[in-house]
């Protein structure tokens, strides 16, 4: 048998914004947001440029991933994921909603940190919750949190832009991020056998269902986006960029005007990968009201982000199906 078909594209076939102007304020995020507008109501994904993080952090996250997971199953189990979504997931754990099988990874999940006893964690569901970290691994939570830190800082400067992008004030997707529900993971996906065969993924295809996700993916490539003409393309790793897509929650907030597109990974390289995705989202109780122009219908009740992350967790995680 062999892995689920995918056309092969050029590197260039998905674009790349080049988001360094943001640095410039509102006239810089407005450049940018029109470019963004006009790239996301095509396809959902794209990837950044001049995004400003240090390669340093990045190796060092990386590292951090590889020397991890490959500790013994008995060690990571120790930390093993929790009631509200923190810790390791090993593979079998994670199964995305409609797919016929588990994903073919595994993976550490952590968010932005809160002390155990913040009233806002009952009240988030457990979205935003204190996080788990490895005693045997003690440079992991200060490396990882300042990832997220700075992943989270830099999705607040593209939503900005997307609101400028809509004729919105600027802060319109923003107003709300004192505590994010921002999460974060780091991924390996061991090589992929092709008898596994075309209904086996390293993740099923699926949209994510937050704001807008960035993706540190390392050279391997697996990552495939479908397109709104429903074909499967190679998203191609390209160095110093981020892969940012939409999610479902921003395509609600935007009116379906932004584009949640479906992804999948299949490494078939022969090799290890690694990803490390960030989940941007803002506080818990931010209602996603969709965004409409005068007498336009909204195509979504109102939600908070919050509740509609909590629905899709108890969907994809054998974990919780089991409590």
């Amino acid at each position: 048998m062999s892995y689920a078909p995918v056309t092969e594209v050029d590197i260039d076939a998905i674009p790349v914004i080049d988001v360094g102007p943001l640095a410039d304020g509102p006239e810089g995020e407005i450049a940018v947001g029109r470019q963004l507008r006009n790239v996301v109501q095509r396809i959902g994904f794209f990837y950044i440029s001049n995004h400003g993080v240090d390669p340093a952090l990045i190796v060092e996250v990386l590292n951090e991933a590889k020397t991890f997971f490959s500790r013994p199953e008995v060690e990571k189990n120790q930390i093993r994921a929790n009631k509200v979504h923190r810790g390791f997931l090993p593979i079998g754990e994670a199964t995305m909603s409609g797919a016929r099988h588990e994903d073919f990874k595994e993976s550490f999940v952590w968010g932005w940190e809160v002390a155990t006893d913040d009233p806002d964690i009952a009240s988030s569901r457990g979205i935003l919750a204190p996080n788990c970290w490895p005693d045997f691994q003690p440079d992991m939570a200060p490396v990882l949190g300042r990832y997220i830190e700075t992943i989270n800082g830099l999705g607040i400067c593209l939503l900005r832009a997307f609101a400028a992008g809509l004729g919105l004030k600027h802060d319109h997707f923003t107003r709300s991020f004192s505590k994010p529900l921002t999460r974060a993971a780091i991924i390996h996906y061991p090589p992929q056998p092709e008898d596994m065969g075309r209904q086996h993924f390293g993740v099923s295809p699926h949209t994510d269902y937050g704001c807008v996700t960035f993706l540190y993916q390392d050279g391997t490539g697996g990552l495939q986006v479908m397109t709104r003409d429903g074909e499967w393309i190679t998203a191609h790793p390209i160095p110093d960029t981020f892969v940012v897509n939409i999610g479902d929650l921003l395509h609600r907030w935007s009116n379906d005007r932004f584009t949640s597109n479906p992804h999948r990974v299949i490494n078939g390289s022969g090799r290890e990968r690694y990803s490390m995705p960030v989940f941007v989202d803002p506080d818990w109780n931010t209602v996603i009201d969709p965004v409409l122009t005068p007498g336009e219908t909204p195509h979504y009740a109102p939600i908070k982000c919050a509740d509609y992350i909590h629905s899709i967790y108890q969907k994809s995680f054998a974990y919780r199906q089991q409590d």
